[in-house]
């Protein structure tokens, strides 16, 4: 992988606790200039031939690896769209501060027909200095939606240009992976600003808007029932609210509490997943053992009453680390000890269609070693109806790694292989993004050789790859500090967005990278 743009900051670890600052400031000037390739003429033969000869490469090598100099596959990119009523777009300036010369750095600069037209923006708020996890992306409409332990700024599709900005008067302290159907997302916040203070407190926000809607707060369940952090999920028309051995849910639409419980058969809760179904997670203890690790036990909930529709269990020493898929259910869970990981998916009525001991490694994101919240922060995971796709790679010394860099289809009938993509080169990782037409739409991230990131697809069948975008070769520097250990993703409707899992204040030269997007 590229390394970061000079002066940008290395990103930490995903996982660290936000960062809570002073409500956001005005967006300043883009920081962090790259010289302008200069793009270089050619005929409009030569530019045809160049394109036809790229295309033929690429599909003569089929499932195999390949170079990624993907530019075919797409039309020629236009002007961008004229932006949208709102704040203005980030002012690109020369990395000096206020009153440099726009436009130092162009992610688009030598753009070739048909590579795809790139948007960048840093973070212009102000958090603390330890920097601040980040939130999203959540495609809404015509705008994208990013947050931060402050606020949430929603971004137009089309060229990033801003939408709206929203502040909140508290820090977040929980968010869930998605919002509802309706574009309606439900976060909880703390009771105030301080770093100590807890979470205490739901708040609606309409995504298609930026409005804030009702505010209520989250009554304890019993006497132990204090935390710092939620973790929360939304199904429905219900939010889901879990903290260590409570659970709660509350209605998106109104902030009614629908239920709520600790214990329940001897098991607490812990966590949640949503959306087309709730699925609940519980640790187990032993009661014959209180000092074993005990079982876990995953359960699908009505998410209107919070009731068990069925249950399974682990057997003992096994942690449930992440959910892959939500339909099909498809969790991977790992067993500490013994250094070793499975994949179980699961039917309708919660039998156990199959389940494996897998001969490739996964990030800890995507198995969940290491990493003990986010039950669905897998980016580099899809699946149809009968099969799983993963971003792969060799196993490493740990459960988790970072070398994903190919693709791995997993029959969940069986639990057995049926294909494994080539290995990408050093430091190239693939994620799976979506299944749509029987192909998998796989991310690429940048190279460490200086090549930019690009969209391919996978015959589902047998992994034969086809070009789909390209973003210019001026972008991979940009590209290479959204790193694989917080990335989060989204592909929506051709158009793929990159958010970063931690961003910081901006400073003289150091641009802290927030959301890229390439796309029709």
């Amino acid at each position: 992988m590229t390394g970061p743009t000079p002066g940008a900051r290395p990103e930490p670890d995903a996982q660290e606790p936000v960062g809570f600052g002073p409500p956001p400031a005005p967006f300043g000037p883009d920081q962090g200039p790259r010289p302008r390739p200069r793009p270089r003429s050619r005929s409009a033969g030569a530019v045809a031939a160049a394109v036809a000869a790229v295309v033929a490469a690429l599909l003569l090598i089929g499932g195999g690896a390949y170079g990624l100099t993907v530019r075919a596959g797409v039309g020629v990119p236009g002007p961008p769209a004229a932006g949208p009523s709102g704040s203005p777009s980030v002012d690109q300036g020369d990395g000096k501060g206020p009153g440099g010369t726009p436009a130092a750095y162009d992610p688009n600069a030598g753009i070739r027909p048909g590579e795809a037209r790139v948007w960048l923006r840093d973070n212009q708020a102000e958090v603390a200095g330890s920097g601040t996890s980040q939130y999203g992306p959540w495609r809404v409409g015509a705008t994208v939606v990013a947050a931060i332990s402050n606020g949430l700024t929603a971004y137009a599709v089309a060229d990033g240009q801003e939408k709206w900005k929203l502040p909140l008067q508290t820090p977040l302290c929980g968010v869930p992976p998605a919002p509802s159907t309706t574009g309606v997302l439900v976060v909880a916040v703390k009771e105030t600003a301080s770093d100590t203070s807890r979470c205490t407190h739901l708040q609606q926000i309409d995504l298609t808007t930026g409005k804030a809607g009702w505010k209520v707060p989250v009554p304890r369940e019993n006497d132990h029932d204090t935390s710092v952090e939620f973790e929360l999920a939304i199904s429905g028309d219900t939010v889901a609210v879990a903290r260590p051995a409570v659970m709660s849910g509350f209605s998106v639409t109104d902030g009614r509490k629908l239920f709520g419980t600790s214990k329940t058969n001897g098991c607490y809760p812990s966590a949640f997943a949503g959306g087309s179904r709730l699925i609940g997670i519980r640790h187990c203890p032993d009661p014959n053992d209180t000092r074993g690790s005990g079982q876990a036990m995953v359960e699908e909930l009505d998410p209107a009453t919070g009731s068990a529709r069925w249950s399974h269990k682990y057997d003992p020493d096994w942690t449930v680390g992440r959910v892959l898929s939500m339909d099909p259910l498809v969790i991977a869970a790992h067993h500490k000890d013994k250094k070793t990981w499975n994949i179980k998916a699961f039917a309708a009525d919660g039998t156990v269609r199959s389940q494996t001991n897998p001969g490739f490694g996964v990030s800890g994101r995507c198995n969940g070693f290491g990493n003990a919240s986010g039950f669905q922060e897998c980016y580099a995971a899809a699946a149809d109806a009968d099969t799983l796709y993963l971003g792969a790679g060799k196993p490493g010394t740990s459960l988790g790694i970072d070398d994903t860099n190919q693709v791995v289809a997993v029959d969940l009938n069986t639990g057995k292989e049926r294909w494994r993509s080539a290995e990408q080169p050093k430091g190239r990782t693939m994620w799976p993004l979506a299944v749509e037409g029987g192909r998998v739409v796989v991310y690429v991230s940048p190279g460490s050789a200086g090549e930019a990131g690009a969209v391919v697809s996978l015959a589902a069948a047998d992994g034969a790859a086809q070009p789909v975008l390209q973003s210019p070769a001026a972008a991979a520097g940009a590209q290479g500090v959204f790193y694989p250990h917080g990335l989060r993703t989204a592909w929506v409707d051709g158009r793929l967005f990159l958010l970063n899992g931690r961003v910081y204040s901006p400073e003289p030269r150091k641009a802290s990278r927030a959301i890229l997007s390439f796309g029709k």
